[in-house]
């Protein structure tokens, strides 16, 4: 069946045992075989001796059942090629006066079928024609005489008037064309349904593929933060230490070797944390895998690295949920190593922790002066992806971001990064 309704396939389509069978073909054309054998059996007995002529042989009203049957037997299959000989049949009935019922009778037939199953062309044709289709009949009806049976009588409005009789052959022919107009804009309503419904499938698949894919996308972003946060603090805290090793005098190696053991062990603490974020379970959908020690641990690798650190804590601390808790940390992490990589060598890095409504994270250093006297770009203007990465793990759990420098008595330009984390 075509978009619009038509059925147009002649012979019956592949069976399952071959290209084409009888079996094949009785299944799917059976009831159109039986239709248009019926029709030639009913319009041969009618030629025999049911209408004024009673004759098998008469060439013309064999003509006309010959093309009628098969029109009845073609109503599904090919209704434009019905509608078509259905035509040819009452042309030739109207220029040699045959006379045969079933003509009016497969009308409606052909009506039908040209209204359900033909194209757009056949069904508005089928439509048109209709009012020339009761206008013939009534004029075949009218070339008869007073002899006829007592049905062309009734026809011939003898019984009852002209007018009811053409009333009723519009009808005859209007009313299987409506139920066929009827069946197709319902199966066309249904496949519409159908078709949408696929759609929404094939959309709702889309939208799910589309949620995985972003699903893993943030997977990888969060894995990649989480990397570069780990390692980027570790090689900040190591270089710290080995930077400070070159001073150390050659006369005291308990110092050099507690240098060489502090580096160790923020080695150490760098493969463990990128161990858990490797390992982390991959239907993750928080901000990132809860890292190891809290924020004190932070704090004292940056002061086992040796690195000037002033902390203090204002508030009543207090919980955070576990999401919130591992963005703090790694946004503190990000935090400190920024100031190791960019702030100014022997002074200190302050970090202030105040509990209230939520924890307000501070972290202060001291930067680079220019020979203009400002600070330097290098300061606190940092390349990569540090600050958006902080912005967007905060955004994540309600938190928000500030950074900007100020000037510190007796220290001069500073750099300030001030984390929100709600409670």
């Amino acid at each position: 069946m075509s978009p619009d309704g038509t059925r147009s396939t002649w012979p019956a389509p592949a069976g399952p045992t071959g290209p084409w069978t009888l079996q094949s073909f009785l299944r799917t054309r059976g009831l159109d075989l039986v239709v248009g054998l019926g029709t030639g059996a009913f319009g041969l007995a009618e030629s025999a001796g049911l209408t004024y002529r009673g004759s098998y042989l008469d060439l013309d009203v064999l003509l006309v059942v010959l093309l009628v049957s098969v029109s009845a037997g073609l109503f599904r299959a090919l209704p434009g090629a019905a509608l078509c000989l259905f035509w040819l049949a009452a042309v030739i009935q109207l220029s040699t006066g045959t006379f045969a019922l079933q003509v009016e009778l497969v009308a409606g037939l052909v009506a039908f079928g040209a209204a359900r199953h033909g194209n757009a062309t056949v069904l508005w044709l089928s439509g048109a024609s209709l009012p020339f289709g009761m206008a013939t009949a009534l004029v075949v009806i009218r070339r008869f005489g007073i002899d006829t049976p007592i049905y062309l009588r009734v026809l011939r409005a003898e019984v009852v008037p002209l007018s009811l009789v053409g009333t009723s052959l519009l009808a005859v022919l209007g009313l299987p064309w409506l139920v066929g107009l009827l069946l197709r804009i319902r199966a066309k309503a249904a496949r519409d349904q159908a078709e949408a419904e696929a759609r929404r499938r094939r959309a709702e698949t889309q939208r799910t593929h589309a949620q995985e894919i972003a699903a893993l996308r943030e997977g990888q972003a969060r894995m990649a933060r989480d990397v570069h946060d780990v390692v980027g603090h570790s090689l900040a805290v190591i270089l710290v230490q080995a930077e400070s090793a070159q001073f150390l005098s050659a006369s005291d190696p308990a110092a050099l070797r507690r240098t060489m053991e502090n580096i160790a062990v923020s080695a150490r603490q760098s493969l463990r944390d990128v161990r858990e974020v490797l390992t982390s379970t991959s239907d993750e959908t928080g901000p990132g895998a809860l890292p190891s020690g809290s924020l004190d641990t932070l704090l004292d690798g940056v002061e086992s690295a040796g690195n000037p650190l002033r902390s203090s804590v204002e508030g009543t601390p207090g919980a955070l949920r576990p999401e919130s808790e591992a963005v703090a940390f790694r946004v503190l992490q990000e935090m400190l190593t920024n100031a190791l990589k960019h702030g100014r060598r022997g002074e200190p890095v302050v970090v202030l922790r105040h509990w209230g409504s939520g924890l307000r994270l501070e972290v202060t250093n001291a930067v680079a002066v220019d020979a203009d006297g400002t600070g330097g770009a290098d300061g606190g203007e940092f390349g990569g992806s540090g600050i958006d990465g902080m912005r967007r793990r905060l955004d994540s759990v309600g938190g928000r971001l500030a950074v900007g420098h100020r000037e510190l008595p007796g220290t001069g330009p500073a750099f300030t990064a001030t984390a929100w984390l709600p409670r």
